[in-house]
C-alpha cells in the first residue's frame, strides 16, 4: 500500500500539478499491510438509478440509516436542496454532488458500508500492487480520464478492470472511502486491517476522474481536501460489505 520514496521521485521528475505532487508525501512510505477478512466490493461505481431506488424507498427520512452527524447534516438548510444530480439524469452514470454523509447512508440501506482506504487499494491494486487498476503503464484508453468532459455510464471501460473485475477505479468519478484523513497515517499505520484515524476533519477519496490526469488515476493516490459535508461533480462512491 502506498509509493516508495523512488517512485514518488519519478513522478515528480515528470512535472505534474503542483495540487497533485502536494499529496504525494501521504503515499509515503510504501508499506505491506494484510487484510484478515474476506469482504465484497461493488463491480461499478453507484449510479444515478442507483440512488434514486434510496431516496425513493425513503432513505432521507429513515434516521437508522444516518449516523449521528450525518442526519445533523440532513437537517440543516443545505441539505433542503437533496436530491442533487450535478450531471443531470442520466441513470446509468454515477452519482455524483454526493457528501460523504449520504454515501454512508446509503451503504447502510444496501446492508453495506463504505469500503476502507486499504480495501479499496488492494481491490484496485491486488496482491502485485499494481500502479493503475489495469497494470504499470496508463493507458489512456482503459479509464475515462484525460481530456474528459463529463461521466460515462458506470461500466463503459471493460479492459480497465482490476484484478478482481471491478470497473472505473481509474477514472470516471473518484470515490469516497470511510477512513478519516491523516496525511502521516502511513508512518505508523496498523499492519493489519487499517481503518484509518479514529477522527479527524476530512475524508479521504480514491481514484482518478473525469478529465483529471494520469497521475491522480493511480491506485495510490490519496485526494484529502474535502470534508464530509462536501460533494462536486467529480465524487462518487461504491459500497464494500463482508
Amino acid at each position: 500500500m502506498g509509493t516508495d520514496a523512488k517512485a514518488i521521485a519519478a513522478l515528480e521528475k515528470q512535472s505534474p500539478p503542483a495540487w497533485v505532487a502536494s499529496e504525494f508525501p501521504s503515499e509515503i512510505p510504501a508499506h505491506e499491510v494484510t487484510l484478515t477478512k474476506g469482504y465484497w466490493i461493488d463491480k461499478t461505481e453507484v449510479s444515478n438509478a442507483d440512488f434514486a431506488a434510496f431516496v425513493d424507498a425513503g432513505g432521507n427520512a429513515n434516521q437508522a440509516l444516518w449516523s449521528e452527524a450525518g442526519w445533523a447534516w440532513l437537517a440543516t438548510k443545505k441539505a433542503a436542496r437533496l436530491p442533487l444530480h450535478c450531471n443531470g439524469d442520466v441513470p446509468t452514470e454515477p452519482r455524483m454532488c454526493i457528501t460523504w454523509y449520504e454515501a454512508e447512508a446509503y451503504a447502510r440501506w444496501r446492508g453495506g458500508r463504505l469500503p476502507t482506504e486499504a480495501e479499496w487499494e488492494y481491490a484496485a491494486r491486488g496482491p502485485k500492487s499494481a500502479v493503475y487498476p489495469y497494470g504499470d503503464t496508463f493507458d489512456r484508453d482503459k479509464a475515462n480520464v484525460l481530456n474528459s468532459i463529463g461521466p460515462k455510464p458506470v461500466g463503459s471501460y471493460p479492459d480497465g478492470a482490476s484484478w478482481v473485475r471491478a470497473l472505473d477505479m481509474s477514472g470516471n468519478a473518484m470515490e469516497w472511502v470511510s477512513d478519516w484523513l491523516d496525511a502521516a497515517y502511513y508512518r505508523t499505520s496498523p499492519g493489519k486491517d487499517p481503518t484509518g484515524p479514529t477522527s479527524g476533519a476530512k475524508k479521504v477519496e480514491k481514484g482518478g476522474w473525469w478529465g483529471s490526469n494520469e497521475f491522480v488515476a493511480r491506485s495510490a493516490y490519496r485526494h484529502y481536501e474535502d470534508p464530509p459535508t462536501y460533494g462536486d461533480k467529480h465524487i462518487g462512491f461504491r459500497v464494500a460489505s463482508q
